[in-house]
Order: C-alpha cells, then sequence, then structure tokens
C-alpha cells in the first residue's frame, strides 16, 4: 500500500470509528445508514463496505447488538415491561425487536426477563453486564457432541 493510500485508509478509520462511537451514544435514536454514512462524508454503500471490514458487522447489527445489550439491563432491572424496553432503545417494531432479542440472546425478551432477574439476584450490576452479554451466532462456541 503506498503512502496516500495508507494515509486514507487511516483517515477512514478514524471517521468510522467516530460513526462507531455515535451509535454507542445515540443507539436510542432514529439512527439509518444513510445518516451515519453523511455524517462522516461517505457514501452509504461505501460506509457499510468499510464498516464490515473494519469491525467485522454491518453498522445495522452492530446498532441492534448495542440496542439489544441496553435492553437486556433494563429488563433484568425488572420495572420495564417489554413493550417499554423496545421503544426505550430505539425500536420502532415489537416484532422486529422480539425477533433480533431472541436471535441474539437465544430465549424471547419476557422469557429473558422472567429467568435473569433471579439469575442475578445479589450480583454487582458490573458483573452481571459482563456475564449476560448477548453473544451473536458466529461467535457461539459450536455445541460439543458426546461420543458413546
Amino acid at each position: 500500500m503506498d503512502t496516500v493510500a495508507a494515509a486514507q485508509h487511516l483517515r477512514d478509520l478514524a471517521w468510522l470509528r467516530r460513526a462507531r462511537d455515535r451509535i454507542d451514544r445515540e443507539y436510542a435514536q432514529p439512527l439509518d445508514v444513510e445518516a451515519l454514512a453523511r455524517g462522516v462524508n461517505m457514501s452509504a454503500g461505501h460506509f457499510s463496505r468499510q464498516f464490515r471490514r473494519a469491525y467485522g458487522e454491518s453498522p445495522y447489527s452492530y446498532l441492534m447488538t448495542r440496542r439489544i445489550e441496553r435492553a437486556m439491563a433494563l429488563l433484568r432491572r425488572g420495572d420495564l415491561s417489554v413493550t417499554e424496553v423496545c421503544f426505550a432503545v430505539g425500536c420502532s417494531s415489537l416484532g422486529t425487536f422480539s425477533s433480533r432479542f431472541t436471535e441474539l440472546v437465544g430465549i424471547p425478551p419476557s422469557a429473558y426477563r422472567r429467568q435473569e432477574a433471579r439469575a442475578i439476584a445479589g450480583m454487582p450490576s458490573c458483573v452481571a453486564k459482563q456475564v449476560t452479554r448477548p453473544v451473536r451466532n458466529r461467535e457461539a462456541p459450536a455445541p460439543s457432541r458426546y461420543l458413546a
């Protein structure tokens, strides 16, 4: 890679980091790829390709993971309904929220709320956050098979 291309690559990475930081900060706001791309002076297609190359997932997938992480924390508290949590984290469709939550966490949000409230009772919140972080399907360990 020549020096001009390397310099451009570093500038792109800095812009992508800003976009990722914006997603982390504004996850509950209506964000779309076009708005994120405009914010870093890239076309939506180029932004999506570069984001995936840099972070291993699409901007939308990254945003939904942040929303689900926050939803998990709110559901563990137990004082909000699943619908209230859905809207609090920036999702506008309960069905999409529930489907994505189930895909990432492995159980529906209502079951998670019941199960986790008991499981983390008395656990410090910083520990609970770490042990309950969602694992994407591609990161989950393959189930082991026992041979008889």
